[in-house]
């Protein structure tokens, strides 16, 4: 039987789908039931509620070993998506419980558990950065303690420290470092809240730029992988660079949205980010952009994939095609609403 953790975000629900559609055994580990809704929403617009039924769902905590050990019976392969995503600086210890700890608990039982293959979805917020004589970030880039890094990437990066050192210990293991991922469903958390609020309206824009990836691709890329010889290796999962102002112009043309008309200078997310600082202290709400956004909102290094597609012979959907199938789903929701 196949683990899946963070099965009811949207890298974990998109592969348990693809996984039932193989025939294959799985069990997806939940924290509340309300969660498990927005997994079972996505197979019923997938025409796939049978398979829904299929899920053996168990109650379980990344840091709450009892109950994860439970969820370990009789498991063969594990695919660990779960994570806190956060850019707020106060959830620093939020951070590194869930994401390194949690990790760490992980790979502990896999290690403890005899499973034969653990694939562990990090981000490329965990790759390195750029030295003054590269052109490109690979997965051999190495990583800057001393340059300005999230906490979310501090953890991300702390978690890949944790699989590693399970494969020091005999466990075979693969990471992939996914770009900002779109996929359908999910329009209240991550990287689809994009297509909300560009269509209520955004005004700015940067320079900067990114690697962005469809979740379908994630989704096969995992199973690819997982399905390998591979073992101890890592690879980009992102299908293009694309700067932010591109991506917003896209997704606000297929959502009827108001593409961005103006450009923020760094002095002018350096305004921002201290301002957000200063109402969320006053009203006490979570941050929404933090100095490390300000500055990786004008970050233009090229994230290469060339690895994942050599080895693997893979060729990626074009994000603007990606973009499209997910802006028709939402689309539609909104219709309902």
């Amino acid at each position: 039987m196949i683990l899946v953790t963070g099965a009811t975000g949207l890298v974990g629900s998109h592969l348990l789908l693809k996984l039932l559609q193989s025939e294959l055994r799985v069990r997806a580990i939940y924290r509340n039931s309300e969660s498990i809704n927005k997994t079972k929403a996505l197979f019923a617009l997938n025409n796939a509620a049978d398979l829904f039924l299929n899920i053996d769902w168990v109650e379980a905590d990344l840091n709450d070993v009892t109950k994860l050990e439970i969820a370990f019976n009789n498991i063969s392969h594990v695919y660990h998506c779960a994570a806190l995503i956060s850019f707020d600086p106060q959830d620093e210890s939020k951070l590194r419980k869930i994401n390194i700890e949690g990790t760490a608990n992980i790979v502990n039982f896999c290690i403890e558990k005899n499973i034969k293959k653990l694939c562990f979805v990090s981000s490329i917020a965990a790759l390195g950065q750029l030295s003054p004589n590269e052109s490109q970030i690979t997965e051999t880039t190495e990583w800057n303690p001393y340059k300005p890094n999230s906490d979310y990437a501090i953890s991300k990066y702390g978690a890949e420290m944790e699989v590693w050192r399970g494969h020091q210990e005999g466990l075979k293991v693969i990471i992939i470092n996914p770009g900002i991922i779109f996929g359908t469903g999910f329009f209240e958390e991550g990287s689809n809240v994009f297509f909300s609020k560009i269509k209520s309206g955004v005004l700015f824009y940067t320079n900067g730029s990114t690697g962005y990836v469809c979740v379908t691709d994630v989704v096969k890329i995992l199973i690819t992988l997982m399905n390998s010889e591979l073992s101890g290796e890592r690879f980009i999962a992102i299908a293009e660079n694309r700067t932010y102002k591109s991506i917003f112009d896209t997704i606000a043309h297929f959502v009827n949205g108001k593409k961005p008309l103006y450009l923020a200078t760094p002095f002018l997310t350096n305004l921002y980010w201290r301002f957000d600082w200063i109402r969320s202290f006053l009203l006490q709400k979570k941050r929404s952009f933090s100095k490390y956004n300000s500055i990786s909102a004008h970050s233009t290094d090229f994230i290469s994939n060339k690895k994942l597609v050599e080895t693997l012979n893979y060729n990626f959907e074009s994000i603007d095609s990606c973009i499209a199938s997910v802006a028709t789903n939402f689309n539609q929701l909104q219709k309902t609403l």
